[in-house]
């Protein structure tokens, strides 16, 4: 019991690093060519998002070597822009789409990239330490509607909740 206190913090910061067991983060993956803006085309619902449309991520480098996040979004609630600056930091190798993310000091969650259109990087399926979080990403702020039926579709038969999935007004 006496350890408890200094093994607690460790086991919370590690356990919000991993995934869920059927999703695989992909590999081969290529950081210079998913830096930049990325749209929010879909996501599931959470407290820091809740209420925004016109998301945007946008990743650059930083100069520890890991990279910087900016999110941004308009709610129309308050009329106002709302942005977050984080940092992240691949957990394994910078080849595969596995990373932690903090937006909250030593705080950080999983960023899993698990699906990516490999070829041009025009569109990304992302998820987190569960199956509340999930986001569909795009270079436009449009998406064909072959895109987002496939990530329904496919994303369902993972099992995350795609009826409660909000597509982002841009």
């Amino acid at each position: 019991m006496k350890y408890f206190w200094i093994t607690l913090p460790f086991l919370l910061l590690c356990g919000c690093v991993g995934y869920p067991k059927e999703i695989a983060p992909v590999e081969n993956f290529d950081l210079s060519r998913y830096l930049g803006t990325w749209y929010e085309i879909a996501r599931l619902d959470h407290p820091f998002e809740r209420g925004l449309e016109k998301v945007t991520a946008e990743y650059s480098l930083r100069e520890d070597g890991g990279i910087r996040v900016v999110n941004r979004g308009f709610s129309r609630k308050d009329q106002a822009w709302k942005k977050a600056v984080g940092k992240g930091y691949f957990v394994r190798s910078s080849d595969e789409g596995y990373l932690k993310v903090s937006f909250f000091g030593p705080f950080y969650a999983s960023y899993v990239i698990f699906k990516l259109d490999t070829q041009n990087y025009q569109y990304a399926w992302v998820t987190s330490t569960s199956k509340s979080y999930l986001w569909l990403l795009s270079r436009t702020p449009v998406v064909k509607k072959e895109i987002i039926q496939e990530f329904v579709s496919k994303t369902k038969n993972l099992g995350y909740e795609t009826d409660q999935l909000i597509f982002v007004e841009q």
